[in-house]
This record gives C-alpha cells, sequence and structure tokens, in this order.
C-alpha cells in the first residue's frame, strides 16, 4: 500500500507542473467502521472509483491506512454546505438626494445595485436623478443546509435484462456496475435490486434494438475494432460521443450497427422456426408491388397473351414471383395468421408508381414486398420513410438502403467470402489449385492473395493470343499433392468447365482427394455439355444465394403449389413463397420488421435463408447465403 501511494504522489508532483493546477485527488485516513462504500459517499464517488486508485483495499481496510479519493465525476455532489439565502420581505421608499448614486444607495441599505434596478426598471434606460422615487428592496437572510446527492440509486432489474445492457444504460464499464455493487450475482434476476449511479433520466441512453452492442475487451483499440468490426473510429464515435473525450475503455459497451457482429457468428445462429412462435394477432396489411404490365395483355387473344408471356420479362417474373406469394398466403390463413393484403401492378414507371402511392392509402401498411427494379424501389421506399413503413426489395442485387429497405438478396461478394472461409478453415486441405481462364484473372489473383501456397494455372492461349479454354496434362498433374486437394475452376465457359472436370476425374486415386470448387455458380457449369457425373464425383462446392429443394423431402410447398398450378416451382416462385413467409412470419412474432431483426437473427425455409444486419447510416440487407455440394448427383447442403 505505501509504495502505491509514493507512485501516485510522485505521479500527482510530476504531472501538476504549477502549483495553480486543480488537484484531481484527496486523501482520506481510514476511521474504525468505515467502508469503501460509506467512504464513497462521503467523498461523491463510486467504489469503483476508490478500488482503481487503491487495489489492496479489495483485500479489506484497516484503521487508519490512506486511502487515494478522486474528485467526484457527479455534477453538485459536494460535501453538505451551509448556504445563506435572502428573501424578500418588503420595501423601503427613498427619494433621491443630490450627489446620491446607486452605488451609494446599495451601501447605504445593504442591497446589490442590480437588486434595486429589478424593482426599479426605469433605472435600466434612465440615470439616477435627484428627485426619483424608489423602492429599495427590503431581504431577509436565511440559512439553508444542502445535502449532497447521493452518487447512487436503486434499480429493479427488468425481464431478460443483463449486466451489459444495465452497464450501457448509466454510462459505466460491466466491471464498474459490479464494484457498486459487491456480491453481485453473475445472472441476474428479473425484481432483484441494484444500485447504479445516479443519473438524472434524461442523462440515461435507452436500448435501440436495431443495433447490436459490443463489450471492449482488454488491449483494444480503434485499430483493432476496425478489423473486427470493420468501423473507423469515426464511425464508432457517432454512435457513442462519450467516446470523443473518454476514449476507450476495458468493458465499456458500444453501440454499433447491427452488421458490426461478423457473419461467422450469424451463420453459428440456430435457425428460428417461426411458425412455432406466433405472438402478435393483429392482422397484417402487406402490399405486393410487381410489374404486370397487364395493360400490354389482350385478354381477347390467348395466343398473343401466351407468347406475351414468354417474351415480356417483367410478366413472366412477376407472374411466377406472385404465384409463389399465392401459396404462401394460403398457408399463412391456414396457421391462422389474419392478413389484408393489396397488389398493385407498378407497369414498371415511376409515374404509375407515384399514382398508387397517391391514390392509395398507406400509413397502416405493414410492409411492401417490391418492386423490382431499384429506381422503383427507391421511389416507394422514399415516399412511404415518413410512415416508418419497410420496403423489402424481392430480387434484386443494388439497392439503395436507406433507413426502411430491406435487400433480401444477398450480396455477390458473400459468396466468395463464403467458400474462401470454408476451405481456409478446413486443416486437411494438402494443396490449393487455382485454374481461370483469362477473362477472370483478376479473381485468380484475388483468390491467391487467400492462399499464398497456391498454384495457378491459366487456359491456354491460341497462335492468335486468344483464350483457347483448354489446358494440358502437364499444366495441372504434377501440382497434386498426396491427401486432398481443392481445385478452383474460375470460367463462364462450359467448354472449358467440361475440360477441366473430365481431366481431374482421371487425376483421382486412393491416395489423392480432388475436390471442385468455384466462387461463381454460373449457367455454364449446368450446361448440357458439363457431365453431371463428373461434377458429382468431385464433390463439386459452390456457394449459392438459395438451394434447391430436394422432391425425396416430402415438401408440402412443392405439392401445395403443384396441386394449384399443375407445375412444379420454379426459383422465382420458391423466393415469392420465402420471402413472403419471412416477412409475415416476423410481423406475426415480433412488434414490427426492424425488431424482429434481432429477435429472430437467422430463418430458412424451402429455398432461401434471411438474416438481416443493418448498415451504419443506412437500412437493411440479408447477410446469408448457403454452401452446398454436389453428393451422389444431388446437391446438398454442407453444414459448417
Amino acid at each position: 500500500m505505501k509504495q502505491f501511494l509514493y507512485l501516485i504522489f510522485f505521479f500527482l508532483i510530476f504531472s501538476c507542473g504549477t502549483a495553480s493546477q486543480a488537484q484531481n485527488y484527496k486523501t482520506h485516513k481510514i476511521k474504525q467502521g468505515e467502508t469503501i462504500e460509506s467512504i464513497a459517499k462521503i467523498y461523491s464517488v463510486t467504489p469503483f472509483d476508490i478500488y482503481t486508485l487503491n487495489p489492496d483495499a479489495k483485500n479489506g481496510l484497516k484503521r487508519n491506512d490512506v486511502l487515494i479519493i478522486p474528485n467526484s465525476k457527479i455534477a453538485n455532489t459536494e460535501a453538505p454546505q451551509a448556504v445563506i439565502e435572502k428573501e424578500l420581505v418588503g420595501f423601503k421608499e427613498h427619494k433621491v438626494k443630490r450627489k446620491e448614486t446607486l452605488y451609494s444607495l446599495s451601501k447605504m441599505y445593504d442591497v446589490a445595485q442590480e437588486d434595486i434596478k429589478k424593482h426599479n426598471t426605469f433605472l435600466y434606460a434612465n440615470n439616477l436623478r435627484k428627485g426619483d422615487e424608489l423602492k429599495i428592496p427590503v431581504y431577509k437572510k436565511v440559512l439553508t443546509v444542502n445535502e449532497p446527492k447521493a452518487t447512487t440509486k436503486d434499480y429493479t432489474v427488468l425481464p431478460k435484462e443483463g449486466k451489459w445492457r444495465i452497464a450501457y444504460k448509466y454510462g459505466i464499464t460491466v466491471t464498474e456496475l459490479e464494484a457498486i455493487n459487491p456480491g453481485m450475482n453473475e445472472v441476474l434476476k428479473e425484481g432483484e435490486v441494484i444500485q447504479v449511479p445516479n443519473l438524472e433520466k434524461e442523462a440515461e441512453k435507452p436500448i435501440d434494438d436495431r443495433y447490436s452492442y459490443y463489450k471492449v475487451l482488454p488491449r483494444e483499440g480503434f485499430f483493432r475494432l476496425k478489423l473486427k468490426l470493420g468501423l473507423e473510429q469515426e464511425e464508432l464515435e457517432a454512435l457513442n460521443p462519450e467516446l470523443k473525450e473518454g476514449g476507450l475503455k476495458v468493458g465499456m459497451i458500444l453501440k454499433v450497427p447491427y452488421q458490426a457482429a461478423s457473419s461467422e457468428e450469424a451463420e453459428a445462429e440456430a435457425s428460428s422456426d417461426l411458425t412455432q412462435s406466433i405472438t402478435n394477432s393483429d392482422t397484417k396489411h402487406i402490399a405486393v408491388m410487381l410489374p404486370f404490365k397487364l395493360n400490354l395483355v389482350d385478354t381477347d387473344s390467348i395466343l398473343d397473351t401466351k407468347k406475351l408471356i414468354n417474351t415480356n420479362p417483367f410478366l413472366n417474373k412477376s407472374l411466377d414471383f406472385h404465384s409463389g406469394v399465392l401459396v404462401a398466403l394460403d398457408s399463412l390463413k391456414k396457421m391462422g395468421v389474419s392478413l389484408k393484403v393489396d397488389v398493385y401492378d407498378t407497369k414498371n414507371q415511376l409515374s404509375e408508381i407515384s399514382s398508387i402511392l397517391r391514390n392509395n392509402d398507406f400509413e397502416n401498411v405493414n410492409a411492401v414486398i417490391g418492386p423490382f427494379m431499384p429506381n422503383n424501389i427507391e421511389k416507394v421506399s422514399t415516399e412511404l420513410k415518413r410512415y416508418n413503413i419497410p420496403v423489402i426489395s424481392p430480387i434484386t442485387k443494388n439497392v439503395t438502403l436507406t433507413e426502411n429497405v430491406f435487400q433480401s438478396r444477398p450480396s455477390e461478394d458473400l459468396l466468395t467470402e463464403k467458400i474462401v472461409n470454408y476451405v481456409e478453415s478446413d486443416s486437411t486441405i494438402t494443396k490449393v489449385i487455382i485454374i481461370a481462364d483469362h477473362d477472370n484473372t483478376k479473381v485468380s489473383n484475388d483468390l491467391k492473395s487467400k492462399f499464398y501456397a497456391a498454384s495457378q494455372v491459366y487456359s491456354r492461349k491460341d497462335k492468335e493470343g486468344k483464350d483457347a479454354h483448354y489446358i494440358l496434362d502437364d499444366d495441372i498433374k504434377h501440382l497434386l499433392k498426396p491427401g486432398k486437394n481443392v481445385v478452383f475452376l474460375e470460367t463462364s465457359h462450359a467448354g472449358f468447365i467440361s475440360t477441366v472436370t473430365s481431366k481431374l476425374n482421371a487425376y483421382i486415386t486412393d491416395d489423392v482427394k480432388i475436390i471442385l470448387a468455384t466462387t461463381n455458380m454460373n449457367d455454364a457449369f449446368e450446361d448440357d455439355e458439363v457431365s453431371n457425373y463428373h461434377l458429382s464425383n468431385l464433390q463439386f462446392h459452390f456457394p449459392t444465394i438459395s438451394k434447391m429443394y430436394n422432391e425425396d423431402d416430402n415438401n408440402s410447398f412443392a405439392k401445395n403449389y403443384e396441386n394449384r398450378f399443375g407445375v412444379s416451382p420454379n426459383k422465382l416462385a420458391v423466393r415469392g413463397f420465402d420471402l413472403t413467409m419471412d416477412v409475415v412470419l416476423r410481423l406475426s412474432s415480433s412488434e414490427d420488421l426492424y425488431t424482429s431483426v434481432n429477435d429472430t437473427p437467422l430463418t430458412s425455409y424451402v429455398e432461401n435463408k434471411f438474416a438481416y444486419k443493418k448498415k451504419l447510416f443506412g437500412g437493411y440487407y440479408n447477410n446469408t447465403v448457403y454452401l452446398v455440394k454436389y453428393n451422389d448427383l444431388k446437391i446438398v447442403e454442407i453444414e459448417d
């Protein structure tokens, strides 16, 4: 203890600089029967403040030991003080004589010049003159003792409330909360009464369920947090203004955008079955906005209508997507969900969208599914932002994420990240090889930057220097090693895929295992020229936005769809079903779609899954994709 005190005093003397600088610490000599809590109250500090400067005090207090006490951080919490206040009891009349001034009158009557002016307001604009009749206030002096404000107050723990929530609410660390409450249980119970800093109500920070909260770990600075959370210092300070004054502290709770949690954490979440969590029985009002372009349909001609369906991509996609929506609505009604659904034809025209929004009441709509195109989504979301109505983008890749927009289609970057992370985490791999055509040179180099020991192989060129889309045995066979070899194939050329997969199949032995992978699963891999047998034999791995449902799984959606429409559902129909089910079930199990993001981090349906993350200053995006592989000529999901 003495050595510690010496160091503290040495630090104080060294850091003061001049005698006039304010002292930041006091000393206290411990008396018989005193506790850390009672001493903290005397000086309007917390027990944690004292323990920080006096760590040995945690082992117990000894009479006559000296503690270092920091100055109080809580305003107006000095020791009890006697304050003399004045109380107005009446007035005296005074007629101004020659040579009298406000100063002489204030001395004569023992009142302030300002008090004389306050009760004789003409003096604010005029000088005092002989003959002026004044009212001189008469005061009675009253002694008032101001009691110090308590540094802590009682707090009753709310349902499901943990230490970090309370610590964040009162602007302290979890460790500080524990120091204020010696003997606090690890898990708080609802109704338990604990001590918290005695802040004014407006100074408390509310928990915003649209965000996540992060506890700062030891040795974490802004650089480490940037790597971990992907947030710049300025972004963290914008959400946590206290960082600008006090900086980072171990154990402090930071408000962070929901996407700051890593995608790996999202994947670790168990998928929630919302069909078992319906708690909100209010009628859900949904609007579906699709570019049918029904004004172009000639209902008198069946042949022309069929031709239009086959040639008009907007009508074709809208009908497929809407067919899945209809089956979802049937399923939801069977679950007892009360629905009001409005369907609008946007005609893929901004003018038509403006007309729809102007001529229909959207104020009580719970969510809008659609439109398809980015500029149309932006128009709808902008107009409905004043009502805070969420607008869900069904299929578009790049959407302007304003605060009320949900992009349900995951980004392409997430696909690459998924397969790369999977390969990186597999410690049994002995060799990584990257085969690419020259159109995918950048992709090959990006993969090389992830796998430093990987070998790169490019397709051969013809005599004119053009890509010939083939490789020779000598280009690759010597690169394969005993054990597990992962070969990335990056191309959109079906002939090149056929050539490479055929050769790789020939290289497989009992000692040499080969797994084929790609970051970009495109139509070329499904071309008739490519052998599914070869892909299956190579256990072809690839990331995908939506998996393919298995008809052998007794899928109720597929059966209901076939019974209603007489055909099997395509991917757009499945997406229409999955997205509608997710939106309505989230609304039926949470207060609204925004709170459902935290209430239900991950959901999955027939082919699609949804894990929404919030941008720092913007809307929400789906941050989850599938990783699948060929297995016995079927495509199955790879469980992480």
